[in-house]
């Protein structure tokens, strides 16, 4: 009944993937490799998630 209160997770998803994305990005050009590769497999992982969603919504 209320289905229009919900978020949607994919823009969720969309949001923490983006956000990982550009703090990997300022890792990489400050020199921390380390936190870069690390950002970028969560990075990987939420991109996974969100391929799922898609696939499930079609």
């Amino acid at each position: 009944m209320l289905g229009f209160l919900k978020g949607d997770p994919k823009k969720k998803l969309t949001k923490a993937y983006e956000d990982k994305l550009a703090k990997a990005l300022h890792a990489q050009r400050n020199g921390d490799l380390r936190t870069h590769g690390t950002l970028m497999e969560e990075a990987e992982r939420i991109y996974s998630e969100l391929q799922a969603l898609e696939k499930e919504g079609k």
